[in-house]
């Protein structure tokens, strides 16, 4: 499954070089990444990340629509402010899905990392909600996520989605300060 794999990590990378620049064919873009990772951690049990890929999918149609709905001039889509209280919220529900997930699959299923996996998939979602409402708090959300999940595939021998998830931890870095510039340049005029 090699060759899935890697061609999946390049159009993932190309996905998030595209929404760290605010273009909104990442969507696109994303959505055939998605549908090709499904089978990879099908194939290396990670049941939850498989399910996560699908969920991502649904959302890329949503994330799609809001964003052009909100492009600005520039033809970039402009980026939203998130309230502390719903941030903390959304961190709720997450928290809450991992636990129900997490379960699931320990007592249900044969899935390889159960919890790690679950709460990886929950935090994965809350940032890809962020990320379709245009917060920059999405990346920092995406910074841990990523950075905990390059551990996860070395340790499941998923190398190259391991290498790809480095890749967007630097990307999301990439992505946090090109949106907090967006953000600010508004006030700056």
């Amino acid at each position: 499954m090699t060759w899935v794999e890697l061609a999946a990590a390049l159009v993932s990378a190309w996905a998030v070089w595209l929404t760290a620049r605010r273009r909104p064919w990442c969507w696109p873009v994303g959505l055939a990444s998605v549908l090709a990772y499904t089978w990879v951690f099908v194939d290396a049990r990670l049941y939850s990340d498989a399910l996560l890929q699908l969920a991502f999918a649904l959302l890329i149609g949503y994330g799609w629509y809001r964003w052009l709905q909100h492009m600005g001039e520039d033809g970039r889509v402009e980026v939203a402010a998130l309230p502390p209280r719903q941030a903390l919220a959304h961190l709720a529900i997450g928290s809450l899905g991992a636990l129900a997930l997490g379960a699931f699959m320990h007592y249900r299923t044969d899935a390889a990392l159960p919890w790690l996996d679950a709460a990886l998939t929950a935090f994965s979602l809350v940032a890809q909600w962020w990320q379709a409402k245009r917060h920059v708090a999405a990346w920092w959300l995406w910074i841990v996520v990523d950075v905990i999940y390059v551990g996860e595939y070395v340790y499941k021998h998923l190398l190259i989605t391991s290498v790809l998830y480095a890749g967007f931890v630097l990307l999301a870095v990439i992505g946090l300060r090109a949106w907090q510039r967006a953000d600010q340049a508004p006030a700056l005029t």
